[in-house]
């Protein structure tokens, strides 16, 4: 058991302490080495177990998920993987440093339970093998979000028409994408060709994380409707639980957003947004793969590489999980690797260019 994953459960619910731990324990590679019943509790039981994750629910009483992980990063900074409800919150935890989260399971739906394991088991994997991010502070000892310190769109000529009407960025994005897209989009201008955006996360929370950005960047920024029409100054993200392509519809690129399969063990999928537009866009295209465990989207970004596509993977270096750019990367998909902090520059110089 020595090289096994040590992890530690935090929940005030016993029913939901109990779920994980039993269904964890059951995993290869994993060893649940405790729980805690809260923030205070996890706090005195983190020097003596040094877990390799924290599994935490965002909502507890007394010091709650967020503040908690504001705390404990800077000090310790052991991977988290949030526990929550459909809930804003698990954003502004999120910002404080956690890995990725997965949404708790609806007990009377069918096939809920099982996806939601699913889920964490994979995340905890993945979270073991995390930089782990802790944000920056101010002199008032705050932490710096990017709800409350937004980034300035880089000073930058504005980019032609032409451009801005004949070109349709693409991002996709996993464990780490949250905080990594919106640290991208809010150095953006609001004048910027269309962009569409696969996430993976769950149906519910790419309409809460859309709003978020809407409120944070210069562009406009909401989940996607079927048919919404691909424009600038918009960028549009793939709703949870649905695949999303772009089609040409007369003089327009379209979204089509619809149920499907899974692919590359996702949907929404970025291997399914990034064929899509390697297939049907003939105008000017630029793909972008960031931070994310697993392999969704290399083989679609080297289709629009292929194509003609401009592509971008973030690096190792800035990347909370090197696995979905470090793929592309090594199949020939990516013509530019840069930092997450540097990828608007580079994208704004090939649009100018």
């Amino acid at each position: 058991m020595n090289n096994s994953i040590k992890v530690l459960v935090v929940d005030d619910s016993s029913l939901f302490r109990q779920m994980i731990i039993q269904h964890l324990s059951t995993q290869p590679g994993i060893e649940v080495v405790g729980y805690a019943i809260n923030a205070f509790d996890a706090g005195q039981k983190i020097p003596r177990l040094k877990p390799d994750v924290l599994t935490l629910d965002v909502e507890m009483p007394g010091l709650n998920g967020i503040e908690f992980l504001k705390q404990l990063l800077p000090k310790n900074p052991i991977p988290v993987i949030l526990v929550s409800s459909l809930n804003l919150s698990v954003f502004d935890a999120l910002s404080a440093g956690a890995v990725d989260f997965v949404r708790k399971p609806d007990m009377s739906a069918k096939n809920s339970k099982d996806t939601f394991f699913t889920g964490l088991t994979l995340k905890v994997r993945a979270a073991s093998k995390a930089k782990v991010r802790v944000a920056a502070r101010q002199n008032t000892g705050s932490a710096v979000t990017a709800q409350n310190v937004a980034a300035k769109p880089m000073p930058f000529p504005p980019i032609p028409r032409n451009v801005l009407d004949s070109t349709i960025i693409g991002l996709g994005a996993s464990t780490g994408g949250t905080e990594a897209t919106l640290a991208v989009l809010q150095k953006l201008p609001a004048n910027i060709p269309g962009i569409v955006i696969t996430q993976h996360m769950p149906e519910g929370f790419t309409d809460m994380y859309a709003q978020r950005l809407n409120r944070i960047c210069s562009m406009e920024v909401r989940e996607a409707k079927n048919g919404d029409v691909i424009r600038p100054g918009l960028a549009l993200i793939a709703p949870g639980a649905k695949q999303m392509e772009v089609v040409r519809a007369g003089n327009n690129y379209i979204v089509q957003c619809h149920p499907g399969p899974k692919v590359s063990g996702h949907c929404p999928s970025v291997n399914v947004l990034f064929n899509s537009i390697a297939k049907n866009v003939a105008i000017k295209k630029v793909g972008i793969i960031m931070t994310g465990m697993g392999s969704d989207g290399a083989e679609g970004l080297l289709q629009m590489r292929q194509k003609g596509a401009f592509t971008i993977g973030q690096d190792k270096e800035s990347c909370v999980v090197y696995g979905m750019p470090m793929v592309a990367y090594n199949i020939g998909a990516v013509c530019t690797q840069a930092s997450c902090d540097n990828i608007p520059s580079v994208l704004l110089n090939h649009l100018k260019g």
